[in-house]
C-alpha cells in the first residue's frame, strides 16, 4: 500500500495553494476562524463556494459530467487539506456532499438538471430531513406520513423533523418519509425532495447550550412532494439513506483541520501567560497535552491516508469510515476541551450574539480565541451526535470489524 503522494499529486497541491494565497480573502479567513459551530454562516459559507465555482472547483467531489472536478479520491483529500491549513470556510455540506452524490447515483436524467447545477451555484440551498422526536439515530422507526394523492402525482408529507441544520435558510429538503405502513420498517420508506416555501411547513428555531441558531425542528402539515422529486423507486429510501450517511461519516479529510487548531492551540499556549515561569506552553503537563492531541491526530490522518488507497484501488471505505467518524469525533472534543482549560476564566465567556466575525462582533474579554473557548467546546458536544452517534458507530466497529 503506497501512501506517498505522486509528482503529480505534489503539483496539484501547489496548484491549490497558489489559488487559495491568491483566492481566499482575511475576511473569509477570519469568519472560519471565529465560527464556532460546524457550519458556517451563509454569508461567508456562499461567497467561499461563488469563488470555488468560478474556479470550476465547487463540486471537487462530483464526477465531471455533472459539472464537478472528476478528481480521484487523491486530489480531493490534498484539496480539503490545503483548504483546512489555509483556514478557508467549510462549504455546506448538505447540498454539495450529502444530496447531490444521492441525486447523482440514484436520479433520473430530469432529476438531475433540475437540481444539481443549482446547487453548484449555491443558488438553492438544503436541508435535511431524517432525525425525528421519536427516530433520531433509529431511523427506522421514523413515523413522517407520506400519502399519495388520488391523481398520483404528489405525496402529502406530514410528520415532524426535529435537528434539522439550517431549515431557515433552506429552499428544500431531502426528507426520509413512511410510503408504505404494511411492510417491514426499512421496506417502507422513501426517499423525497420537498420545497420548504410552501403551505404545510413551518419552523421552529432551537437554540443550542452554545447559544447558536444552526438547528430547528421542521413541521409538516400535509406539504407536498412531488412524485416526480421522489430520489429512486418508492420504498428505496432506506438504502439510499445509507448510501448518503457512509459519505457523511467517509467523505471528507477530519485529521488536517484538527492538526491545523492544535498548531494554532500550541501557539496560544505559549502567549498565554501561566503565572508560573512565563507561558502555559512551558508547562510539562500542557506541553504532554499538546503532544498526545497531535500524535492521536497525525494516526488519524494515517488512517485516512489508508481509506484513500483503499479508495483508489476501487474498494469501499466500509467499516473504516465510522472507524474515523468516532475517532475525529472525540478528538474533536478533545482539543475543544483544552481550549477551555488554557484561557481559563477568560474561557469561559458565553456570548449569545452571531456572528462573532466582523464589524458587529460583540467584543471580547481578553483575545477573540478566548471569546471562542466555550462556544466552540459546547458545539461540539454535537459531533458525538450528528452523523451517527458514537454508540451507533461502535456497533458497526464490533459487527463489522470485529464480528462482535
Amino acid at each position: 500500500m503506497n501512501m506517498a503522494f505522486s509528482d503529480e499529486e505534489l503539483a496539484f497541491r501547489d496548484e491549490v495553494r497558489a489559488f487559495l494565497a491568491a483566492e481566499l480573502s482575511d475576511h473569509l479567513r477570519e469568519g472560519a476562524r471565529c465560527t464556532p459551530s460546524v457550519f458556517v454562516e451563509p454569508d461567508i459559507g456562499d461567497e467561499w463556494q461563488r469563488i470555488l465555482h468560478a474556479r470550476g472547483w465547487a463540486g471537487y467531489n462530483w464526477p465531471a459530467e455533472h459539472g464537478g472536478t472528476g478528481w480521484d479520491p487523491v486530489k480531493r483529500y490534498i484539496f480539503e487539506k490545503e483548504c483546512a491549513l489555509a483556514g478557508a470556510p467549510a462549504l455546506s455540506v448538505l447540498g454539495l456532499k450529502l444530496v447531490a452524490p444521492v441525486i447523482i447515483a440514484f436520479g433520473t436524467p430530469e432529476q438531475q438538471q433540475r437540481f444539481l447545477p443549482r446547487i453548484l451555484d449555491g443558488s438553492e440551498k438544503w436541508c435535511q430531513g431524517y432525525s425525528e422526536p421519536e427516530a433520531g439515530s433509529d431511523l427506522a422507526s421514523l413515523r413522517t406520513r407520506a400519502v399519495l394523492a388520488e391523481d398520483g402525482s404528489c405525496y402529502h408529507v406530514t410528520g415532524s423533523k426535529i435537528w434539522t441544520t439550517h431549515a431557515h435558510h433552506a429552499d428544500w429538503m431531502f426528507c426520509l418519509a413512511r410510503t408504505n405502513p404494511d411492510v417491514k420498517p426499512q421496506a417502507g420508506i422513501s426517499f423525497l425532495l420537498l420545497p420548504m416555501h410552501q403551505p404545510g411547513i413551518s419552523i421552529r428555531p432551537i437554540r443550542t447550550l452554545a447559544g447558536d441558531h444552526e438547528v430547528n425542528q421542521v413541521f409538516l402539515d400535509g406539504a407536498k412532494a412531488l412524485v416526480a422529486h421522489r430520489i429512486g423507486a418508492e420504498g428505496q429510501g432506506w438504502e439510499i439513506a445509507k448510501y448518503l450517511l457512509e459519505n457523511e461519516r467517509g467523505g471528507s479529510c477530519a485529521a488536517p483541520r484538527l492538526l491545523a487548531d492544535i498548531a494554532a492551540l500550541r501557539a496560544a499556549a505559549m502567549a498565554e501567560p501561566g503565572g508560573v515561569n512565563g507561558a502555559w506552553g512551558h508547562s510539562e503537563a500542557v506541553q504532554l497535552r499538546l503532544a498526545r492531541l497531535e500524535l492521536e491526530a497525525e494516526a488519524l490522518e494515517v488512517t485516512e491516508l489508508r481509506i484513500l488507497a483503499e479508495l483508489k484501488a476501487g474498494r469501499r471505505p466500509g467499516a473504516q469510515a465510522s472507524l474515523v467518524k468516532l475517532v475525529s469525533s472525540v478528538l474533536r472534543q478533545k482539543i475543544d476541551e483544552f481550549a477551555v482549560d488554557l484561557y481559563g476564566p477568560l474561557g469561559l465567556q458565553a456570548p449569545s450574539e452571531r456572528p462573532l466575525y466582523g464589524n458587529s462582533a460583540p467584543e471580547p474579554v481578553g483575545s477573540r480565541a478566548a471569546q471562542l473557548a466555550t462556544p466552540t467546546y459546547l458545539n461540539s458536544r454535537a459531533w458525538s451526535i450528528f452523523g451517527g452517534t458514537n454508540e451507533v458507530q461502535k456497533g458497526i466497529i464490533a459487527k463489522s470489524v470485529l464480528g462482535l
